[in-house]
């Protein structure tokens, strides 16, 4: 299976299915922004326009659960020291569900990494993404990549 950018297969799709392709884009270009002096939580406002940020709930990698709130506050965080891209593998849709399949590729203070990933996202009734199920195959990072998850609970 050949891996594309999102941008070469967005126009195939709509709805939900958009929704989730929109998102991944729109990340890509704020985690880009990131490097920019000023950056601050206000800019993953696009990111948040398709998100419904008061039920929202993001269940990570470790198992961690983040509100709409406490993920920007990761992501802010985060975005400004790393490189992150994807490429598409493939996106499969149920009534109630997008089931998105990337390889992601991240550098984060050296270190880089590659992922197979499926993230699994439920969406309330306008349209809004309310949930997030992550789940990845890659290599185990070192010990100073979790220096990241600092105050955040992965125990629940």
């Amino acid at each position: 299976m050949a891996l594309r950018q999102i941008s070469e297969v967005i126009d195939g799709h709509t709805g939900n299915a958009r929704t989730v392709l929109e998102y991944g884009m729109t990340t890509k270009r704020i985690v880009d922004g990131a490097k920019r002096p000023g950056f601050t939580a206000g800019d993953w406002a696009p990111l948040a326009a398709l998100v419904a940020v008061e039920e929202f709930e993001r269940v990570g990698t470790f198992k961690e659960v983040m509100t709409w709130e406490e993920y920007v506050g990761f992501l802010t965080g985060w975005a400004p020291s790393a490189e992150w891209a994807c490429l598409f593998r493939r996106i499969t849709e149920t009534p109630d569900r997008i089931f998105l399949e990337l390889e992601e590729r991240s550098t984060v203070g050296g270190h880089e990494s590659v992922a197979n990933s499926v993230s699994v996202y439920e969406f309330d009734g306008t349209g809004k993404i309310r949930h997030i199920d992550v789940y990845l195959q890659m290599a185990p990072p070192p010990p100073e990549m979790l220096k990241g998850y600092e105050g955040i609970d992965l125990t629940r």
